[in-house]
């Protein structure tokens, strides 16, 4: 078994954050994505949609998808549970999942792609009005989301879950995309130096 990883892009991020959380090791075949690696044959082969990361199997099966990855790791390891521990604790998780997905980690990449001159070479044509619409979909997000962390601990309920590491990379992701947590978001930032404060975070 070995894992394609991208380094600091997020998604391939969220993967180890969840691995560490479970203390599973995986082999890491690192892919240099800011020279174009994640383009490369190694990667085109085992998913043409040339995305990361990308989990090899011992027999040869290749998994692609940030959560569907980290799923096949909570059924072979349940504990501790990241992705809800009965029918409706997951469609809770499940649910904050998509929120966090949709509603901020989405809008942080469109910023960041349409916006950093880095990104002028992927993202063609870049639209810079959409950039900024985009910055302010998550700003809008997270005033919402600060008002519901006045009721608990984490994303999903009183317990660490794959929301939790979704919304703490978006947010992460944020600096490049340069987005800030308003001061006021109290909440919010309140959370999100717990959760980034957990030895995990650092994977």
């Amino acid at each position: 078994m070995k894992l394609y990883d991208g380094g600091q892009a997020p998604n391939p991020r969220r993967v180890r954050i969840f691995l560490a959380e479970k203390s599973i090791e995986v082999p890491l075949v690192p892919v240099d994505m800011t020279a174009l690696e994640h383009k490369s044959e190694m990667v085109t082969s085992r998913n043409p949609l040339q995305r990361l990361p990308v989990l090899e199997l011992d027999d040869g099966t290749i998994l692609t998808e940030t959560v569907a990855i980290c799923r096949y790791f909570e059924e072979l390891n349940p504990e501790p549970p990241l992705m809800g521990v009965d029918a409706l604790d997951k469609a809770i998780v499940e649910m904050w999942s998509r929120r966090i997905e949709f509603h901020l980690l989405m809008p942080v990449g469109h910023a960041f792609r349409h916006l950093h001159p880095a990104m002028k070479e992927w993202e063609v044509p870049q639209v810079a009005e959409w950039g900024e619409a985009n910055k302010s979909k998550a700003v809008e997000f997270m005033q919402w989301l600060d008002q519901e962390l006045g009721t608990r601990e984490f994303i999903a309920g009183e317990r660490y879950t794959i929301a939790d590491i979704t919304a703490m990379i978006s947010i992460d992701f944020m600096k490049p995309a340069r987005i800030r947590v308003p001061e006021n978001f109290e909440n919010l930032l309140r959370w999100y130096k717990s959760v980034s404060s957990r030895p995990s975070a650092r994977a």
